[in-house]
């Protein structure tokens, strides 16, 4: 009797449990990654001065991104910790002031969109096509920041109550918005004006600005729980330094990206603008890929929390076990793709001739690094579902910042494009090495003690020996 009262993370089977956890966030995920490839797809029809005007925007876009999406974590958490405690006015606290940091947030990006726009891409191209490109398109992106900001923010709000449907609905139409909109502004379809890349980033912060009103529509109608007050508000110091202690590490790991993106692209733009376009294209293609193992991992992470909390331990690793199989099976899937179909995937972006003797060898290279991704990608999350998130950090830096960027770099200096690819590959078996290391530690300091209980009767047994080797 005891067991049918427990939450369905301790007593469904397992794999069951993890696919309905996870489809939802992995379809959302997926029309997320659809909407930034096709963005660029209709950008690449402008001409391939724009295209690589959208790739060195990346690292800014992802700070924005990395921002909000860091800021919500440290909302949600607070959130969900008070939300339990049933401490109401904390609640509605941290929700006031979590809309009020996402406002701030904006007014950052606001004055350099207004204000150092210009110079950022002075700083990485002396091509004064690219240039004006890549100010239109991103002053446009900062300066209309507030829909990315209040999108993500008021999603959080919705999450940290088990709402998560809405969110989905939120990401779905704000993708949907902007993938319609794209052609119409971009070409002047319709009889509206031909905007060319203005109309890129145009459409993208009106699909973000309507999937923030509906957040907010949502929340007003819906999420009873939290009470959003509007007047009177003063910021409260205790509850933002709060915000940021969980908030910061996550901001910082996402805008590691950012600084490596940047890197990568200055090292490429010293070879041609066009190694930078082939740069952006696979990073809007690999999205695919890595976007259904982040869903994965977001319906992985509460399940280890639960069990972990529950102290059972065979469902612990096969939890684990089952994800890595899945993401690897997802990345092994990816890289067979890529490496089959190359040239079909760079003409989806208008690729010139040159741009496809640089693409192929480019997707295929990069790509060998899928082989080793999906279980490194796996761990990490898991570090985080048992509070490690520092190692997370650790091999995020590692991957990126101590390998990947000084490869890139040490390889260009060859004079060969095609060597400086072989970084990427490079920084993912180096990833792969630490994030073993940290999961043997995990595994003997959290999982090993565990003496099971009784967790479901999935067939939980087999799965004793999934981490087996990392005692």
């Amino acid at each position: 009797m005891e067991q049918i009262k427990e939450n369905k993370m301790g007593v469904m089977p397992v794999r069951k449990l993890l696919v309905s956890m996870s489809i939802p966030m992995m379809i959302s995920m997926v029309v997320q990654a659809l909407y930034n490839v096709v963005d660029s797809i209709f950008v690449a029809r402008i001409s391939e001065d724009a295209l690589t005007a959208v790739s060195l925007s990346f690292p800014v876009q992802n700070l924005m991104v990395a921002i909000a999406v860091g800021t919500g974590v440290g909302i949600n958490a607070l959130l969900s910790k008070n939300l339990g405690e049933k401490n109401m006015e904390e609640v509605n606290s941290i929700a006031d002031n979590g809309i009020f940091l996402a406002f701030l947030s904006y007014l950052l990006f606001l004055v350099f969109g207004m204000t150092f726009v210009r110079p950022y891409f002075g700083a990485q191209t002396n091509n004064a096509e690219i240039i004006e490109y890549g100010i239109s398109y991103l002053s446009v992106c900062t300066i209309a920041s507030i829909g990315i900001f209040g999108q993500v923010t008021f999603e959080r709000l919705l999450q940290s109550t088990g709402k998560t449907i809405f969110t989905m609905m939120t990401q779905g139409i704000g993708a949907i918005i902007n993938i319609i909109l794209d052609p119409i502004l971009i070409f002047g379809l319709f009889g509206m004006p031909k905007m060319g890349i203005e109309g890129a980033a145009l459409a993208t912060v009106i699909g973000q600005i309507a999937a923030w009103l509906l957040a907010v529509v949502f929340n007003v109608k819906y999420n009873n729980e939290i009470k959003i007050q509007a007047n009177g508000f003063r910021p409260n110091i205790k509850t933002i330094k709060k915000i940021y202690a969980i908030g910061i590490p996550s901001i910082i790991m996402l805008s590691i990206t950012s600084v490596t993106t940047y890197c990568i692209n200055n090292i490429l733009m010293k070879f041609s603008a066009t190694a930078t376009a082939v740069f952006g294209v696979y990073y809007k293609l690999q999205s695919f890929a890595f976007m259904p193992v982040f869903g994965l991992n977001n319906g992985m992470v509460p399940i280890i929390s639960y069990n972990y909390g529950a102290r059972y331990k065979e469902r612990i690793i096969h939890t684990i076990r089952l994800s890595i199989e899945i993401a690897i099976g997802i990345m092994l899937f990816a890289l067979l793709i890529i490496q089959l179909y190359p040239e079909k995937m760079l003409l989806l972006f208008n690729a010139s001739n040159d741009m496809i003797n640089i693409g192929i060898p480019a997707l295929r290279i990069i790509s060998l690094s899928y082989i080793f991704a999906g279980f490194s990608v796996v761990a990490g999350s898991v570090f985080q579902a048992f509070g490690n998130g520092v190692m997370s950090l650790m091999v995020s830096v590692g991957r990126q910042l101590v390998v990947l960027v000084p490869a890139a770099y040490l390889l260009s200096l060859t004079g060969n494009v095609n060597l400086v690819w072989w970084s990427y590959p490079i920084a993912e078996v180096a990833s792969l090495v630490l994030s073993i290391f940290f999961l043997k530690i995990i595994y003997s300091t959290k999982i090993e003690p565990i003496s099971d209980c009784f967790g479901g009767d999935d067939g939980d047994d087999i799965a004793g020996g999934a981490l087996q080797g990392a005692k």
